[in-house]
């Protein structure tokens, strides 16, 4: 007999197939599910959801519309629980219960209405205009920016001379990596560190609420980059490239009242480690689209 009243998406049983250690954890969801909804004394009260790294189950609990969320432990959400703790719902999903040790959390229920569906600038002014909510003083539990960015610094250093991104690009992103990595301002606030438009939905007590937070002691000027790649099929649809990742560049900086300088220092670090990813995994076209990103935000 099925542990659970549903089956699983095909999809996120797929994810077994990522290693061994996928594999154990997603053979372990049902279980860990089972139990929670007993503990929790939750009904399921619709179809399972699921992102890359988590399966999301409608429930009620005590009457109350909520989504259970079971996540795979991974170094970028390891303070997830911590990071909605402390934002308990200013611009953010409110988290109404967890248990680190599985993971878990009892979310309130958002509407499945994203960013996605608004126009781009005036999903970047929302996403802009939440920005002044999320970033407040963070834990001190807290992993560091300047921990990962320095890291990637030095990944980037051993980059071949001769990989497919300008050498100039390069050396740049490693001088303002290493002096972003010292800079005591690169800590200190809490930053979502993955707030694009898919991870922003409406809500009711408030019009829209971050969720899927990864989460760090950061700058608030990391966050303006995720907003330049996503939607990319749109910025080339637009027939000017360079105008289109402006645009949103631009209003992010305006409306979160950011420094334009620092923001842009910031693009140029994220994108060409980004660039360093993508030519290790073969990608040449995401390549092209971190330096067309640099290029825009710099001319």
């Amino acid at each position: 007999m099925s542990l659970l009243p549903f089956d699983l998406p095909p999809a996120f049983l797929a994810a077994a197939t990522r290693s061994p250690e996928w594999a154990a954890w997603v053979d372990g969801v049902p279980r860990t599910v089972r139990e929670l909804l007993d503990e929790w004394d939750l009904t399921v009260d619709g179809e399972p959801m699921h992102g890359w790294t988590s399966l999301v189950v409608p429930v009620r609990a005590d009457g109350r519309a909520a989504v259970l969320k079971v996540a795979w432990p991974h170094e970028e959400c390891q303070h997830e629980i911590l990071a909605l703790q402390h934002w308990h719902g200013r611009g953010a999903v409110l988290m109404l219960r967890a248990d680190p040790r599985r993971n878990a959390m009892l979310l309130e229920r958002l509407s499945t209405r994203d960013l996605t569906q608004l126009p781009d600038v005036d999903a970047c002014e929302i996403i802009a205009g939440l920005y002044g909510q999320l970033h407040v003083p963070a834990p001190p539990q807290m992993l560091t920016l300047s921990s990962y960015v320095g890291r990637y610094t030095d990944d980037l250093a051993r980059l071949p001379r001769d990989a497919p991104i300008p050498r100039r690009i390069v050396d740049q992103a490693l001088h303002l990596g290493r002096d972003l990595a010292g800079d005591p301002a690169t800590n200190g606030t809490l930053i979502h560190g993955d707030l694009h438009f898919e991870n922003v939905l409406a809500g009711d007590r408030s019009p829209w609420l971050a969720i899927d937070p990864q989460p760090v002691s950061g700058d608030p000027h990391y966050e303006v980059d995720m907003l330049l790649f996503n939607r990319w099929d749109e910025i080339v649809a637009s027939g000017d490239v360079r105008e289109a990742v402006r645009r949103r560049f631009h209003t992010a900086v305006d409306v979160a009242g950011l420094d334009e300088e620092r923001a842009r220092d910031w693009v140029i670090v994220r994108e060409v480690h980004n660039a360093m990813w993508a030519i290790e995994d073969g990608e040449t076209e995401r390549v092209t689209t971190a330096i067309a990103i640099i290029k825009a935000v710099q001319d």
